[in-house]
């Protein structure tokens, strides 16, 4: 299967890298690599509309670059494999823009949005508490808060990354 299409929004570098390294630090504890990069998915689709990512072009600008509080832990999925995730909250411009977006893709949720930053994924069901509890010990205080500098189109097929607002020099996927 192959990956879908994303309009997300990608961190200070900084911040990123501390994400990264507690990837890292549940990885050393034994608990499955994650190989993602650190995002905010604002919407996806197989194959995102063109005039979905204009929208996104025209609305993300004015609201990027964005603060993201964390506000708790959320698991995603109902069968074998579940996600992990940092439940974020933003700025009530931000919320109106991405549900905008999202209410325009056609293969997405309607106008609902639920900004999280995945931690933990496709996990074995069976560990997820396991995985909850490490994910609470090992998070640093200056994770409390993040940064969204870079909102972009992330096509996975053809490995094509279009920046639709914020830092262009950001390190690409």
């Amino acid at each position: 299967m192959t990956s879908p299409d994303n309009i997300l929004l990608h961190l200070a570098e900084d911040e990123e890298q501390r994400v990264r390294e507690v990837f890292t630090r549940l990885e050393e504890r034994g608990l499955p690599k994650q190989h993602q990069r650190p995002h905010i998915t604002i919407t996806f689709s197989p194959a995102m509309a063109d005039n979905v990512v204009q929208r996104a072009a025209q609305l993300l600008p004015p609201v990027i670059p964005a603060r993201f509080r964390r506000v708790g832990m959320v698991v995603f999925g109902t069968k074998r494999k579940q996600t992990v995730a940092w439940l974020l909250e933003t700025s009530d411009e931000l919320e109106s823009a991405a549900r905008a977006i999202s209410a325009l893709n056609p293969d997405g949720r309607g106008p609902r949005w639920t900004p999280h930053l995945t931690m933990g994924l496709r996990l074995p069901r069976k560990i997820v508490p396991d995985y909850m509890r490490a994910l609470d010990e090992e998070i640093s205080i200056y994770l409390r808060e993040l940064t969204a500098v870079r909102a972009a189109l992330w096509r996975p097929r053809t490995q094509e990354l279009s920046v639709l607002a914020g830092a262009k020099s950001a390190e690409s996927d």
